[in-house]
């Protein structure tokens, strides 16, 4: 229920200009979903809503351009703290991975704005990151190691 209701969330608010939570409600339950207050309150913070300014000068709920980027780091924690390795050759970051997890590192890290980051490869257990310079694979590498402490 709660995949569902949030899903619809989004796409009310891809399709309208929802203003206040009470806008929000009443558009769920012309939708078919009832809920409270406090349920949509949850529901904009799991999201990652926020309030931009459209060009008629109010402001409406929209999600946030990070939204995919932090659901993407937060997969890819999981996935580190089972088991990954990392190490750096000038600008290239290898990744060791258990077997048939370089695929699902890849594809994580290919979803999050990277802007260092080239291009991946993978295969079964390793995957390739090429960055645009060797600081850029150091200074990778380093913060995929402070996430995983």
């Amino acid at each position: 229920m709660k995949s569902k209701r949030q899903q619809e969330i989004l796409d009310i608010i891809a399709a309208e200009e929802i203003e206040t939570q009470e806008q929000l409600l009443e558009a769920l339950k012309a939708r078919g979903i009832t809920t409270t207050q406090a349920t949509i309150s949850r529901d904009i913070k799991q999201l990652h809503l926020v309030k931009e300014l459209t060009t008629g000068g109010v402001y409406k709920y929209a999600a946030s351009r990070h939204h995919h980027a932090l659901n993407f780091a937060g997969r890819l924690r999981t996935i580190f703290q089972e088991g990954v390795t990392i190490d750096t050759a000038q600008n290239i970051v290898v990744l060791k991975t258990m077997p048939g997890m370089a695929n699902a590192v890849a594809a994580a890290l290919d979803g999050m704005d990277i802007p260092a980051l080239v291009g991946s490869l993978a295969g079964d257990d390793t995957v390739i990151l090429i960055m645009r310079t060797n600081e850029d694979a150091e200074e990778f590498r380093g913060e995929m190691r402070q996430m995983l402490s």
